[in-house]
């Protein structure tokens, strides 16, 4: 189990607001299919909400916090029986990782024409290109020095 900061878990409980739950957890309780399903879930959305019926609050939290616990799942939400449950997808791993690293990037480029509906183009960015204010691709300037401190 991780943890979120409580910005990061203000967003997600945003994001979770128009959600409808996944999985339901019906009278049986958590069982071990249940959370194979809550698992494939986590993996395929990251974000998910999972309903359970039954009254008794203790049981929801005990519920709550061993899914969490075994799914290494960050707990976002627990109003009444819904429960807001998060973990990064893998892909999603995978994009940051590239990114940090100066590997490619994709950015959407929106061109807008008078007369004409706007252009979307998807590119592929390197670690030392931008994109201009025209909608160009460039490569990153380099770093001026000082002529004077080379010459010290």
């Amino acid at each position: 189990m991780f943890t979120l900061t409580p910005a990061e878990r203000s967003e997600l409980r945003a994001q979770a607001h128009a959600l409808n739950p996944v999985v339901m957890i019906g009278e049986g309780g958590l069982s071990e299919s249940v959370l194979k399903e809550i698992d494939k879930s986590l993996n395929a959305h990251g974000l998910i909400k999972v309903r359970v019926f039954g009254d008794d609050r203790e049981d929801r939290i005990a519920i709550y916090e061993q899914i969490c616990a075994e799914l290494k799942a960050a707990p976002v939400q627990h109003i009444g029986k819904l429960l807001v449950l998060y973990r990064p997808r893998k892909e999603d791993l995978k994009k940051a990782a590239a990114a940090a690293k100066g590997g490619l990037r994709e950015v959407t480029i929106v061109k807008t024409h008078t007369t004409k509906r706007p252009t979307v183009n998807k590119v592929m960015l390197k670690g030392n290109e931008r994109v201009t204010a025209g909608g160009l691709v460039k490569k990153a300037k380099p770093r001026q020095r000082s002529t004077k401190k080379s010459l010290g």
